[in-house]
């Protein structure tokens, strides 16, 4: 079988002070050929661990690196980051990931194995370093959307309703979805022309699910396809007792959680909203010892997820994680 005309593909890389994870993922990067992967852009979110010092030391022409002087978190990283390897390479496609994430081997050049321009983006199946499924990259469909999905979803299957399972990873079959993690993402020049850039301000998480949402409902076709495997050496939620590392990370996640909800759900949002916040409140037996710290969050985030507040300075949620007074301003009428 003639292999494709190869297309230039440009890998965006985001970090902040996980120099020992970015090591392995850009050197399993560049261990690509230049015909596989034209370049990479490191964008180092204010790391202050010496990562800026290693990667100047790089030796690889094909390494361009952007350095901020503040932490824009993981969605500002990648809105930056496309919106420079757009401007600088004009790649034919794209492929997202965290510092802590990287191809396996072979999997850059299975991308280019076959004509992808059936679709305008791809998922890749990610997986911890020890084989099992990353929960957390699932590609899922949208449950609102589809009737069979939603009723499987409503009658307790729960994220395995929408999300998809084993089987999808062990198999050959490319399958259409709603929407992917930006972890293994191959996003193509049409699929930036036609839906923009993830939304710097969300900080972290649910940035790429709002992306994929919003190129789905402007017509862009998005599949996963199981050969193209990644690894993510995830640890940020604690498998044991569930909660986030660190806590403020907590903020982010049902905050964006509420955005993601009501762009996915339509006029169902709030019925949803009233199944979710229960199950949330919930959570706080997760978390003796800092219980305090956790409401807080939780409150916060639930009255500007509501508000679809994403222009929060960092800052102020690391001060109310940490319990100091004047951390929240005051209700707005």
């Amino acid at each position: 079988m003639t292999r494709p005309d190869p297309q230039r593909l440009v890998a965006v890389v985001v970090t902040h002070d996980r120099l020992d994870k970015l090591r392995v993922t850009l050197g399993r990067l560049l261990a690509s050929p230049p015909r596989d992967l034209a370049a990479v852009l490191v964008v180092d979110n204010a790391s202050s661990d010496g990562t800026g010092d290693w990667l100047a030391a790089q030796p690889d022409p094909r390494l361009a690196v952007l350095t901020s002087r503040r932490n824009l978190g993981g969605a500002g990283g990648f809105e930056w980051g496309m919106r420079r390897a757009v401007a600088r390479f004009d790649p034919d496609w794209i492929v997202v990931m965290d510092d802590d994430a990287r191809p396996d081997p072979g999997a850059l050049a299975a991308f280019h194995a076959r004509d992808r321009s059936e679709n305008d983006a791809w998922a890749a199946a990610v997986r911890h370093p020890d084989g099992r499924i990353c929960d957390i990259n699932r590609p899922w469909l949208n449950p609102f959307r589809n009737r069979d999905v939603f009723w499987r979803t409503a009658m307790g299957q729960g994220r395995e309703g929408f999300h998809l399972t084993a089987p999808d990873y062990a198999g050959e079959t490319v399958r259409p979805i709603d929407g992917a993690s930006f972890v293994g993402l191959f996003l193509s020049r049409g699929a930036v022309r036609r839906a923009g850039y993830p939304d710097g301000r969300l900080f972290v998480y649910g940035d790429d699910v709002l992306y994929t949402l919003h190129l789905r409902s402007l017509g862009g076709r998005i599949a996963f396809d199981p050969g193209l495997r990644f690894e993510h050496d995830f640890s940020t939620m604690n498998a044991e007792d569930r909660r986030f590392r660190p806590l403020w990370k907590s903020y982010y996640h049902y905050r964006n959680l509420l955005i993601v909800y009501r762009k996915a759900a339509g006029w169902l949002f709030f019925p949803a909203l009233v199944a979710v916040l229960p199950k949330w409140l919930l959570k706080t037996r997760n978390h003796g010892g800092e219980r305090g710290a956790f409401l807080r969050l939780l409150r916060r985030a639930v009255r500007d997820g509501l508000a679809r507040r994403v222009d929060v300075d960092h800052a102020e949620i690391l001060a109310l994680a940490a319990g100091k007074t004047g951390s929240e301003p005051p209700d707005r009428a």
